[in-house]
C-alpha cells in the first residue's frame, strides 16, 4: 500500500509552545466561530458538518474514530492547534496556531486499488483555496503524492487514511490537510513556506477551511461523475513540468530520473535510463540542479 495512505519576507513567526493555547483562543474568536462548535454548510455538493476545536491531539484521529463509529460522510474537524499532528511516512506535523489543520470524512466506495486519485483530488482542492490569495499564482505547484509547494518550499501537505472491507472496497476515507497560512514551521529535511511570506494577509483558518471544503466538494463531484482523466489533467497542469528531475526513495532504493506523468491509477511515472518506472509509494524530492 502506498506510503501516503495510512491501514521571509521576515513575516512568518516560529511557533512557541507556551503561547499556543492563548493564540488558539484568539483564532477561535477571529472570524466569528466559537471553539468546540459545529457549523453546517452545503458547498460543492457535500453537506459539510464542521466541528471547530481550539486544541486537539490530531484532527485525523478524531475523524477516523467517528468513521468507525458510523458517522456519515461530510464530517470535517478543524483544530487551531494540534499537539500530535501526523505527516506522511510517520513524521510529526508541526501544528502551531495560525495555520489550517482540518480533516474530513468521505465514504466514496470503490476499490482500494483506486485510492491513488485521492491525494490528487485533495491537492487540487488545496490549490483552489490558495491560488486566489497569491500575488503570483505561478509560484504554486503540486508534487506527487501529497505536497503543495510555493517555489521549492512546502506550503502544505495531505495525509490519506482509509479502511476497506474484505473484498477491498473502501469503507471510509479520511483526508487530512495542513496548510501554512501564517507560520512556516521548521522542518527537518526541507524548507517551509507560509502565505504571509508572500505578503498575503493570511485568512483565519476557519475561513480558509470553508474555501477548501467548497473546492473539495467540487472535485469529489468530478470523481463521482467518472472524470478521472480530467482530475489527472488538472493535477498535471499544476504540477512541476514533465521532464523535471526527481530523486525518489522507493522500496529501499534511491532512484534518479525525470518526471514522466501519472499512471491510470494516479501513481508516479519516472523516466529512468532503461525505461519508465511506476512508483506507487516513495519519498519524492525535486533534484538539486
Amino acid at each position: 500500500m502506498p506510503g501516503w495512505l495510512r491501514p521571509r519576507a521576515g513575516q512568518c513567526h516560529h511557533h512557541r509552545a507556551g503561547n499556543a493555547r492563548s493564540a488558539a483562543g484568539h483564532e477561535a474568536r477571529r472570524g466569528g466561530w466559537a471553539r468546540n462548535t459545529t457549523r453546517m454548510i452545503a458547498q460543492g455538493g457535500v453537506a459539510w458538518r464542521i466541528e471547530v476545536h481550539a486544541t486537539l491531539p490530531s484532527t485525523s484521529d478524531i475523524v477516523m474514530g467517528a468513521a468507525e463509529a458510523g458517522a456519515e460522510e461530510g464530517l470535517a474537524v478543524l483544530a487551531y492547534v494540534q499537539t500530535k499532528g501526523r505527516g506522511s511516512r510517520g513524521r510529526n506535523w508541526d501544528s502551531p496556531s495560525g495555520n489550517c489543520f482540518v480533516s474530513v470524512l468521505l465514504r466514496p466506495g470503490g476499490q482500494i486499488t483506486a485510492a491513488g486519485a485521492w491525494p490528487l483530488i485533495a491537492a487540487l482542492a488545496v490549490a483552489d483555496a490558495v491560488l486566489p490569495l497569491l500575488p503570483d499564482p505561478a509560484r504554486l505547484s503540486l508534487k506527487w503524492p501529497n505536497d503543495v509547494l510555493l517555489g521549492d518550499k512546502k506550503l502544505g501537505g495531505i495525509l490519506i487514511d482509509l479502511a476497506a472491507d474484505s473484498a477491498g472496497r473502501l469503507r471510509w476515507l479520511v483526508i487530512g490537510c495542513g496548510v501554512n497560512l501564517a507560520i512556516a514551521p521548521t522542518l527537518p529535511d526541507r524548507m517551509a513556506a507560509c502565505l504571509r511570506d508572500e505578503g498575503v494577509d493570511s485568512p483565519p483558518p476557519q475561513l480558509f477551511a470553508r474555501s477548501l471544503l467548497a473546492s473539495l466538494g467540487k472535485w469529489y463531484m468530478k470523481w463521482q461523475e467518472g472524470e478521472l482523466a480530467w482530475i489527472h489533467a488538472s493535477w498535471l497542469a499544476r504540477a512541476h513540468p514533465i521532464g523535471t528531475r526527481l530523486h525518489v526513495r522507493y522500496a529501499g532504493h534511491d532512484l534518479h530520473g525525470h518526471f514522466a506523468g501519472l499512471s491510470p491509477d494516479g501513481h508516479l511515472l519516472l523516466r529512468i535510463t532503461d525505461g519508465i518506472q511506476t512508483i506507487s509509494s516513495g519519498e519524492v524530492m525535486l533534484a538539486v540542479s
